[in-house]
């Protein structure tokens, strides 16, 4: 990495600087009491910290903004591919630095910034955040953690190499209702809980179509080579940029990547959730016209039922069984909610199934319920684990704060320890989704046969490969584009 060395502004010293002044100051000067330095509320350098984001439109453009209200966040440093996106952000945050190249960016200005956001599509996660954490940095990458298995088990491993704090941008995961339902489970109001429903209506972009053509050309204001990224290189299409990129595998990982790490988080926490062990899925079907159905395996299906086998944990007597549902597709209602009462949020839900009763929730575990809902108001349990100030909102001001305070010294609610898993299990359930559409030639060379359709995908944790349909594993880590890699 080239040196720089413009001593910059004193908004853009570093903490690290601040407190390296400071110790050479310490021998001649006498310790001045802060209120005096900089009257009542000052905060010291010291205490705050110097953000860069990288993704700064749209999700990222919010995370920024949330970092701010914590009043101990400086946004020093913009980056985005596209000036659109990047606009707004440039407008709130007049004073700092704007990039489009995270890789200028980190080589320039890395001895001036504390930490880094990433907000930018899927396929870019893990490239961005690994170099940072290589550079020291704390890191907060929007949910899901990475586009691959492989991706979030490196930024699991690296993460705790570099000793740097980490948060995903599950915001839910601050929310008082999981934590919640973690004590009405403790303290054994439903008994070992055996089965979860997860589900959403997501997706709400296309999905299940064939690539867009013709090519189309590239706004000016973007930047489509860097876009890409660790992509292959594909001609630029409408429509795809800023949002509807999810619903394409080289770029995106479906509804499970958009909702999955709100939703699935609950278990998770609940009950103490890993690796899981197996998976299989169906998946919904395109007609293109009244009796033809559509092949288009470079999209993600319009909905899909995904069900993932978890060994037990310390916390269950057994594997449990977690039902994974998108597009639309809900469970059973369960007989002891009114016909009238809402089935989660409507849209999006969490429900356990216990030997002794159920509980449920809506997106971010909102609206915690047991069921019947009535028991909800009548069943008080002993609080175990404490609450994050302002819940969802206090996710940013969580991360800021242990930034501040270094590595292991403040606890965060979605770290890449638990936050790499929980990704995996996700990004596992999209194999068999993937594999359910593979097909081969039949011997006869008289249409096709799908060998994945039929079969629950065995997972080898330790060496991330699934053990009896190998023509999935080609999705566990992908090749990146020339000249890309995650890490130095």
């Amino acid at each position: 990495m080239a040196e720089d060395k413009s001593l910059g502004s004193p908004s853009n010293k570093t903490r690290r600087d601040f407190m390296k002044a400071g110790a050479l100051a310490a021998a001649g000067f006498m310790i001045v009491p802060r209120h005096v330095l900089g009257g009542k509320g000052f905060i010291a350098p010291s205490d705050r910290l110097v953000v860069a984001g990288v993704g700064v439109g749209g999700k990222g453009e919010s995370d920024l903004a949330n970092f701010a209200k914590s009043g101990k966040a400086d946004i020093a440093y913009l980056c985005d591919v596209d000036d659109r996106r990047a606009a707004a952000s440039i407008k709130r945050f007049p004073k700092a630095k704007y990039y489009k190249d995270w890789r200028e960016l980190f080589d320039k200005e890395g001895k001036h910034f504390d930490a880094v956001s990433v907000s930018t599509p899927d396929h870019n996660h893990a490239v961005i955040a690994m170099h940072a954490m290589e550079m020291g940095k704390p890191v907060y990458v929007q949910k899901p953690l990475t586009h691959d298995i492989y991706e979030a088990r490196a930024l699991t491993n690296a993460a705790k190499k570099y000793k740097v704090v980490t948060q995903m941008g599950n915001q839910g995961a601050s929310n008082d209702g999981t934590r919640l339902m973690a004590e009405w489970y403790d303290a054994g109001e439903i008994g070992d809980v055996h089965t979860v429903y997860c589900w959403t209506d997501r997706p709400v972009w296309p999905q299940g179509i064939p690539w867009p053509a013709p090519a189309a050309k590239v706004p000016e204001e973007l930047d489509w080579n860097l876009w890409l990224g660790t992509a292959p290189y594909k001609d630029y299409v409408n429509q795809l940029v800023p949002f509807n990129w999810r619903g394409w595998w080289d770029y995106g990982t479906g509804a499970l990547g958009d909702m999955g790490c709100h939703l699935v988080e609950v278990p998770f926490r609940v009950l103490g959730l890993t690796y899981p062990k197996a998976v299989q899925a169906s998946v919904g079907s395109v007609y293109v016209d009244e009796f033809k159905r559509g092949y288009f395996p470079e999209s993600c299906p319009p909905s899909s039922h995904a069900t993932l086998t978890f060994p037990k944990t310390n916390k269950t007597k057994g594997d449990i069984t977690l039902h994974w549902m998108d597009g639309g597709i809900q469970p059973t209602r369960p007989e002891e909610l009114g016909p009238n009462e809402v089935f989660g949020d409507g849209g999006n839900g969490v429900l356990l199934i216990g030997t002794k009763g159920k509980m449920m929730c809506g997106t971010y575990s909102e609206n915690p319920q047991l069921l019947p809902t009535s028991r909800t108001n009548q069943v008080k349990v002993k609080q175990e684990f404490a609450r994050v100030p302002g819940g969802a909102d206090g996710h940013y001001a969580q991360w800021v704060e242990a930034a501040i305070a270094g590595y292991g010294k403040k606890e965060v609610s979605s770290p890449f320890e638990t936050a790499g898993p929980l990704t995996e299990a996700l990004l596992m359930a999209n194999l068999a989704i993937r594999g359910y559409d593979i097909r081969v030639p039949k011997p006869d060379g008289k249409g096709f046969d799908y060998p994945g359709r039929n079969i629950e995908l065995l997972w080898d944790n330790k060496n991330m490969r699934v053990t009896n349909f190998d023509a999935v594993n080609q999705f566990v880590k992908r090749d990146y584009r020339k000249g890309w890699t995650l890490g130095a």
